[in-house]
């Protein structure tokens, strides 16, 4: 269950290289969501701060000579606002928020009070960081005001270090913050981009350890079972592949054979648009000639995978070796050993975008299938082509998006974790772990320029830090983060 007191970190604290905002001035009037109720876990909200048996400031703010504060109570996941430096009158809250800060509860102001006469600061009572009955993750901030003016000076958000004792749990977390618990979908619809993120998130439970966020994966599935084509299949084909993978890695995270059999269904659905156009080949959308790269390697992925947890399979088996002969002879692999985005209608390469993903699940579907066969020419096939992308995809030694953007909505965000991810399992199976080096640096550098105190990242993992965050980029750095960490 979330948040389990077995698992809250033993982090120690020192100043961070982050990239916070250190305070936010806002209108009085704002756009928020739910009205609040007192939750209640280890204690309930309300508690005096006198019976914290620690705190920590992570955020301030200020607005006219007042400081306001977040303390946090890092042993009970509580936290309570204080301003300082003020008159009689000033008024300090916090807001509470479990989609990251997007939005917080209606006209709460929880702990809302004023500085008393005869003191120049005042502070609120605890309240709870998370829900942990309803497997909300939380964050707060504390806001304030002098008492003669309207303006507003909010803290950053942060939050307690609960499930978040290493830079891929604390990722994790601030992931889980997306996860919509009414659609069982990653930023309340995500498609296949949430099937990536889900994928992350049971990643990291399998490297770290951490098991408070498996409730996800019976969620999602209970939740969309149904949805669009039904056993997680549409139009697209890559996104049924996509979901496929998830539920493969569903499977090994808890046995459950039914999700093994959604990707058996999801790889035969696939299969059921296998044609003989350009020689073979998946098509990207049922009802378009296209035939591209990320389609088919998902595709040799997921069959190879099936093959090697169906016992006695021949036919994944078959299909993902069909896949690799003509995906190896389909021209999508160019001169450079980079591979192009797909085919044109004459089936010659089209010379689009060498985006990251196209470069890193052709690396998982290889290391499956040579985990089903044995041939390590799949192996030095696959560290040919790491070995081109590592260095031509590189910027400042840095991994970085072919015409990468300054936001972290859309498709393009999640690439680069679908890259980590492949890079990372290849890693992990070649003996001598070649890409460790990489994988570190670039993670690295995303821990120190592209995070901010909530452990959200943007979309440079190089920086700079531009403010945005959302889950495709969360999911793309806990992709890295689980891969340096595997490695």
């Amino acid at each position: 269950m979330l948040l389990t007191r077995r698992f809250r970190p033993r982090r120690i604290w020192t100043a961070l290289a982050i990239v916070p905002s250190l305070f936010l001035v806002l209108l009085p009037a704002v756009t928020v969501a739910h009205a609040a109720a007192a939750l209640c876990n280890k204690y309930c909200d309300a508690r005096d701060p006198a019976a914290a048996p620690g705190e920590r400031v992570p955020v301030s703010a200020s607005i006219y000579s007042r400081t306001i504060s977040l303390h946090i109570d890092d042993n009970d996941a509580m936290g309570w606002a204080s301003i300082d430096h003020g008159s009689p009158g000033d008024e300090v809250w916090l807001d509470r928020s479990f989609d990251g800060g997007a939005t917080w509860s209606s006209g709460s102001k929880l702990g809302d009070t004023t500085v008393p006469a005869g003191s120049t600061g005042w502070r609120t009572l605890m309240y709870n960081v998370d829900d942990w009955n309803t497997a909300g993750v939380g964050a707060l901030r504390a806001c304030g005001k002098a008492g003669d003016r309207v303006e507003i000076a909010c803290t950053a958000w942060a939050r307690s270090d609960w499930n978040a004792w290493s830079r891929s749990t604390a990722a994790a977390t601030a992931l889980m913050m997306s996860f919509d618990r009414t659609t069982g979908l990653f930023g309340g619809n995500g498609w296949w981009t949430g099937a990536n993120a889900l994928t992350a998130v049971i990643d990291n439970a399998r490297i770290s350890g951490m098991p408070s966020y498996k409730y996800a994966i019976a969620s999602t599935y209970d939740k969309n079972i149904n949805a669009q084509g039904g056993s997680f299949t549409n139009d697209y084909l890559d996104d049924t592949g996509w979901w496929g993978l998830a539920w493969v890695d569903a499977f090994d995270a808890t046995g459950d054979s039914r999700y093994l059999n959604t990707a058996r269904a999801d790889a035969d659905h696939m299969f059921a648009y296998w044609t003989s156009a350009c020689g073979g080949g998946v098509l990207w959308n049922q009802t378009m000639t296209y035939k591209n790269a990320i389609t088919n390697e998902l595709f040799l992925q997921l069959n190879a995978a099936l093959h090697n947890r169906v016992p006695g399979d021949t036919v994944y088996l078959g299909r993902a070796r069909s896949e690799w002969s003509w995906f190896q002879a389909s021209g999508m692999i160019n001169a450079d050993h980079m591979i192009n985005d797909g085919l044109t209608d004459s089936c010659a390469n089209n010379g689009q975008p060498t985006w990251t993903y196209n470069q890193g699940v052709v690396l998982g579907g290889l290391t499956e299938l040579y985990r089903a066969t044995g041939d390590s020419g799949l192996l030095t096939t696959a560290r040919t082509l790491a070995g081109a992308s590592t260095t031509k995809l590189e910027t400042g030694g840095v991994l970085r998006e072919p015409g990468e953007s300054d936001g972290c909505t859309g498709d393009g965000p999640s690439f680069r974790g679908a890259y980590a991810r492949g890079l990372g399992k290849l890693n992990v199976q070649l003996s001598d772990h070649p890409y460790n080096a990489a994988l570190d640096r670039w993670a690295d550098a995303a821990y120190a320029k592209d995070r901010n105190v909530l452990d959200m990242y943007g979309p440079h993992w190089n920086g700079p830090w531009t403010g945005a965050t959302g889950y495709g980029c969360q999911q793309t750095t806990l992709d890295l983060l689980n891969a340096a960490e595997a490695s």
